[in-house]
């Protein structure tokens, strides 16, 4: 388990920007996967996307695609992600996540992700 803490959500207008920071507390995260999820009310839990350990490689759902941008910097233990574009459909608690297996590329299903952080609130005004 990886303590994981996300901030930076908040109030934006749609056509707005965002960017969201996932630090590991106390452990490194350096050779695992990191997937963002996202919530909104009354729904379930939604893949938005990851990134690989090395941060080389990332993958997003269609309905961001374009739109998101998944980097991170593990000399910070932080993966960002930023948010372009913004739709009110956006609107939803964000949560990151590590990959429960070292090295794991294109995991996006909740099981595969061991480690969870208490979720940042993002709220898109029309």
């Amino acid at each position: 388990q990886v303590p994981l803490v996300e901030s930076g959500g908040g109030l934006v207008q749609a056509g707005g920007s965002l960017r969201l920071s996932c630090a590991a507390s106390g452990r490194t995260f350096s050779n695992y996967g990191v997937g963002w999820f996202r919530q909104a009310p009354g729904s379930g839990r939604e893949f938005v996307g990851g990134i690989s350990w090395t941060g080389g490689s990332t993958w997003y759902a269609d309905s961001v695609k374009g739109r998101f941008t998944i980097s991170r910097d593990n000399a910070k233990n932080t993966v960002y992600l930023q948010m372009n574009s913004l739709k009110p459909e956006d609107t939803a608690v964000y949560y990151c996540a590590v990959d429960s297996f070292r090295q794991r590329y294109g995991a996006s299903s909740e099981a595969s992700f061991g480690s969870w952080g208490q979720g940042t609130q993002v709220t898109v005004s029309s």
